[in-house]
Formats: structure tokens, sequence, C-alpha cells
């Protein structure tokens, strides 16, 4: 069943049975392995019905990027991703011209200009003549579409990810303020190019500055941090099934501990998905410390993190033990 959002400023959308509520939402993402939240499951129900971008912001390695992945594969939407930096403009952004095009397209001019202008033209008659031409060199024809304008021109829907918003500066928020606010893109030479079907957009920031309040206001904020150990087992479960159970609640358990240590960089899920991977490599069927100290580097990317755990790596495993055998 699906049904159209009452979103008023834009036509009537058909909503997919996986945008129908929270829990379809739930649902959706649960069927290609993301473990959802009820605030992570909302926020996306309301962007679609309200027409809102979502700005997800959260420490790196939370699921941020995965949640606007998933839902593409989960919805069978295209996925079109920007991925931040610092200088990113409008050409890499919005759209930029062919200019190889362009200038193949001016040799061919220039070598028919004769015939085209004719030899009996005046002089202002054959600039009248050129001048259409030039027209001609800044349609839709010569525009190469970026995935902002490449996500307003999807027909049935899309996932536009713009990924680390936070290392552009400023003057790219204002960039995408109309984007955000009415789902088009102005063109100059050729004028506004609107949205037949608004995407799904998810900003993404790790907090590394400040996000000016013009582009907050025109999104849904949702906060995604670590997960609990009941979830993340489930994440653990979803990517990688083989782990057994005892094993899972002991690795799931040492992570959990390494996070509240003075570290520079906590364990990412993924990491801890891939410690689960290696795991299992190592056939392992439970946590011991030198297996701990072996694979630290699975977990921890900065050696300075790796020489404070591998020091505590018998306490650590004693307390995941321990919190493995006890009860949920």
């Amino acid at each position: 069943m699906t049904q159209t959002s009452p979103t008023s400023g834009f036509a009537p959308a058909i909503t997919p049975q996986g945008l129908t509520s929270p829990e379809a939402v739930t649902s959706s993402l649960a069927s290609v392995g993301y473990i959802s939240t009820r605030s992570i499951s909302t926020a996306v129900y309301l962007a679609h019905h309200l027409r809102k971008p979502v700005l997800v912001e959260g420490p790196a390695g939370v699921g941020k990027t995965d949640l606007a992945q998933s839902l593409s594969r989960a919805l069978e939407y295209p996925l079109l991703r920007l991925q931040c930096y610092e200088g990113l403009d409008e050409s890499k952004a919005l759209y930029e011209w062919k200019y190889g095009k362009q200038l193949l397209y001016t040799q061919i001019l220039k070598e028919k200009i004769s015939e085209l202008i004719g030899a009996s033209d005046s002089l202002d008659a054959s600039f009248r003549k050129l001048a259409g031409f030039q027209d001609l060199f800044f349609s839709r024809d010569f525009l190469e579409p970026r995935p902002v304008l490449r996500a307003m021109e999807q027909t049935s829907g899309s996932i536009l990810l713009i990924d680390e918003i936070d290392k552009t500066d400023e003057e790219f928020e204002a960039l995408l303020l109309e984007v955000l606010s009415d789902y088009q893109v102005t063109v100059p030479e050729i004028g506004t190019i609107s949205a037949k079907v608004p995407p799904l957009v998810f900003l993404t920031s790790n907090a590394t500055r400040e996000l000016g309040d013009a582009l907050r206001r025109r999104c849904l904020h949702l906060h995604i941090g670590f997960p609990d150990s009941e979830r993340e087992r489930l994440i653990v479960r979803a990517r990688a099934p083989e782990t057994p159970d005892m094993l899972l609640r002991q690795l799931v358990a040492f992570v959990q501990a390494v996070r509240e240590e003075n570290i520079r960089k906590l364990p990412s899920i993924s990491e801890t998905v891939d410690w689960a991977r290696t795991l299992l490599l190592m056939h392992a069927d439970r946590l011991d410390p030198d297996l701990v100290r072996d694979t630290l580097s699975v977990i921890l990317k900065r050696q300075s993190d790796i020489l404070d755990i591998a020091v505590k790596a018998d306490q650590l495993t004693r307390t995941a033990l321990e919190a493995a055998a006890g009860p949920g």
C-alpha cells in the first residue's frame, strides 16, 4: 500500500511502503542490515512527509553516512553523494559547463561562419546572427549536472547525501540555501531548474566547525551517538551473522569499555564489525588478553591509543567477560 504526502507547495508524491510510518522505516532499514532507533526512524519519516532535509550530527563512525546509503538500498532509490571538502564550489556541487564541447562547437562555427553570416549581410545583421549562436552555447545541452542538480532531475525519487558539510565554508552553505528551501537550482544562463520529485536530503556533520543558523533552520536535526551494548550487538549480528553469541557479547562489551577510556579516537561501529570478522578469521570462540593485543589495530587507528589499551588489556578483557556473563 502507498499513500500521498500531505505536504503543500509541491505536487503530491507517492509514499513508498517503507516510509508510511516510523515503524515501517525501522523495518525497511532492518531489511538491509541497518539497525535503526525510534529517533532515527522518526526523522526519516518526517523528512519525507514534511519535505525537509535532515542534518545528521554525531561522532565519526556512528552510522551517519550509512543511514543514507542504507535508505537508498531499502527504497531502491538512486544515491547522489556529494563529498564535501574545503574549497568546494558550485562547479563541483551544482553544475558546470562542458567547456570541451563548447570549444569543439566553437571550432565548427568558426569554419562555417562565412556560410552562416552570408556575403550580403550588414555588420549589424552579422552580429545578430552570431548572438543567436551564443545562446546555444549556454543551453541545457552544454550543461554538466553535478550531484545536487542530478538529484533535482530524478523523476522517481532519490537520496541526496551531502557528506561532512562541516568541512566546507560559509559561502558554500549559502549556495545550498535555495536547494534546501525550494528544491531548485538557479542557472543564470538558463533559469531555475526545479525538482520534479524532491529528493530525501541528508547532511552529515562531525562538528569540526559550527554550522550557520540559516542552514540549521531549514533542516530537521538528528543526533546519532554511539549505540548502547544491545543495539551494537544487533548491528554486529546483522553485519557478521556467523559470530557466536558469547563471543559477540564479549567483543561488544570490550569495545564499550574501550570507549570509556581517555583515548584520542574511539572505536567506530564499523570497526566493531571488522573486529568481529577478524576474530572469526582467528577461529576465536572467546576473548583473551593475548588475542586482544594481537588484534587491537583493527579497532584502534592511532599507535598511542593501541599502546594505552594494550597495557590495560587484561583488566578490560576481565571486565568484558564479566559483562558478557551477566544478564542482558
